[in-house]
Order: C-alpha cells, then sequence, then structure tokens
C-alpha cells in the first residue's frame, strides 16, 4: 500500500476537477447500479503512465459538450477495498491501472486498459474518450 502521503496530491488531482472519491466497495456499489446513468471511474495510479497520459487525458476529456453525469475515481495500491469493487464490474478486462471505464446504468460501455494508455498522449487519450461521451452520454 502507497503512504498517504504519496498519494494525495495525485488524488487532488482529480477531485479538484470534480471526480468523487469512491473509497470503499459500499460506495462504488452504491454508484454503479442500474439507475446511476453514465458513471465515469477511473483507477488511478502512482506510475509515470498515470501522471504523464491517463490524468490529463481524463481531464482534457472533460472539455466536451456531452459528458457523463457522475465522474469517481478510486486509487489502486490505496483504496484497495474500493479497487478491487470497481474491477469486478469491469470483468471480463484484467486487472489494469490506470484504466478509464464507462458505465451506462450499472454496465460497462467502455473501457481503456493500461497498455492502452501507456505510450499515448493524452490528447489521444481524451479523443478515445470523447468519443465514447458522445456515443453513451
Amino acid at each position: 500500500m502507497y503512504p498517504e502521503q504519496l498519494v494525495n496530491p495525485m488524488k487532488a488531482e482529480m477531485t479538484q476537477v470534480g471526480f468523487e472519491e469512491l473509497t470503499s466497495a459500499d460506495a462504488v456499489e452504491k454508484t454503479l447500479n442500474p439507475t446511476s446513468g453514465t458513471v465515469l471511474v477511473f483507477i488511478n495510479s502512482v506510475c509515470g503512465c498515470a501522471a504523464g497520459a491517463a490524468r490529463p487525458g481524463v481531464k482534457l476529456s472533460l472539455e466536451n459538450e456531452k459528458k457523463p453525469t457522475k465522474l469517481t475515481t478510486v486509487f489502486a495500491g490505496f483504496d484497495t477495498e474500493a479497487v478491487a469493487s470497481a474491477r469486478n464490474f469491469m470483468l471480463p478486462y484484467p486487472p489494469s491501472s490506470p484504466a478509464i471505464a464507462l458505465f451506462k446504468d450499472g454496465k460497462l460501455v467502455h473501457f481503456i486498459e493500461r497498455h492502452h494508455i501507456e505510450g499515448r498522449s493524452p490528447q489521444m487519450i481524451a479523443d478515445n474518450l470523447k468519443i465514447a461521451f458522445d456515443h453513451f452520454c
């Protein structure tokens, strides 16, 4: 588990732009329900691709006319229970962090795994998400 002083600034980077932290399995399960509308779940991470591409890309994606009704985040290696619960909703995809998932009424409709984040620019990630937002939101 990562130390709080390391993780908190990375968490704050997302909460400052409107993401709600989900820190328990119960919070994840309440959020991803059949009447939840569109929910973006960002599995945040301490890795370089999270800092260099995922977080900036997710934030850029919000510069779009259509957006999810709810923005949420869990932190891999820190919010262990919440991450495990979120990953159950992301099956059949294997565990990945960082990762970005879009749900509609509790069902996974779009997923970006780590290997689709590594080596991509924030703008490429944002463009991918904007297409999904335009389609599902």
